[in-house]
């Protein structure tokens, strides 16, 4: 079974970050799709005490005014870049009888690749969706890279990941079924 994850699409988070709005209409449109089959979906938060913009409960730490989230809905917090670590994902995805990932979110190079790096090492297989998520610029030069050219970086990335015994794949939101 699939479980789509929705990961730090937060006001901070998303500040700077690239195709904002198309990559939301794209995850709202998965989470539709979750929501009307049934397939687990899951939101996660990151959250950092030290940091004022990522202070559970200060406006910028707060989903983006435009995502499909509901009172209700799993959400997993956590402290690290990777959704798993120290968090209850692991069991929640378990429990529901998960055994792919379906991944979207922000920064891309940051909690959306991590993340579904270690959904691989957890055992799930791991589809990335290639226009679901999004990032900022990075890099030397206080960001060399445009965010664009990142997430095409982390999509080229997964399309040769290879991993002992999970299928990897990265693929446009409109061809995923859940």
């Amino acid at each position: 079974m699939k479980a789509l994850l929705v990961i730090d699409l937060q006001k901070a988070v998303v500040e700077e970050a690239v195709d904002v709005p198309g990559v939301l209409s794209r995850v709202n449109q998965l989470i539709g799709d979750a929501r009307s089959s049934g397939a687990p979906l899951v939101f996660i938060q990151h959250q950092e005490e030290g940091d004022p913009s990522m202070s559970p409960g200060s406006p910028s730490w707060e989903f983006v005014d435009d995502l499909d989230f509901r009172n209700g809905d799993a959400l997993v917090h956590k402290k690290y870049r990777d959704g798993f670590a120290g968090t209850e994902l692991k069991d929640l995805l378990l429990s529901s009888g998960t055994t792919e990932v379906v991944v979207t979110g922000a920064q891309s190079d940051y909690c959306v690749q991590t993340t579904a790096l270690s959904a691989l090492a957890q055992g799930f297989d791991v589809t990335l969706v290639r226009d679901g998520h999004t990032t900022c610029a990075t890099g030397p030069g206080n960001g060399s890279v445009d965010g664009a050219s990142v997430v095409e970086f982390i999509n080229g990335h997964f399309e040769w990941l290879f991993y002992p015994e999970r299928q990897i794949s990265v693929e446009e939101a409109a061809s995923i079924s859940l």
